[in-house]
């Protein structure tokens, strides 16, 4: 049984930082794609940044140079730094674990005011 628990979610000033982690259980982590996506109100799910077994990253446009995705698999653990906090960023952060099938967590809340 995989679960994948986030924290580290909150309110934040525009121009700060959080970093989110999520913690998965299970023992498929180290050879599972992993990834953050977020969910604005009134808004689809879009993703955010993704990390791959063999540590290559991808983000979306509105992210980079801002924010970045790491992994632990010691720790099966999967990290997002978001530096430069915008209000736009303000959503409902999910992380991802992708092996065969799609894994999800509960979802963490952040918010950026202006």
């Amino acid at each position: 049984q995989v679960q994948l628990v986030e924290s580290g979610g909150g309110l934040v000033q525009a121009g700060g930082s959080l970093r989110l982690s999520c913690a998965a259980s299970g023992s498929i982590f180290s050879i599972s794609t992993l990834g953050w996506y977020r969910q604005a109100p009134g808004k689809e799910r879009e993703m955010v940044a993704s990390i791959t077994t063999g540590m290559s990253t991808n983000y979306a446009d509105s992210v980079k140079g801002r924010f970045a995705i790491s992994r632990d698999n010691a720790k099966n653990t999967v990290y997002l730094q978001m530096n430069s906090l915008k209000p736009e960023d303000t959503a409902v952060y999910y992380c991802k674990m992708l092996l065969f099938r799609e894994y999800w967590g509960q979802g963490t809340q952040v918010t950026v005011s202006s």
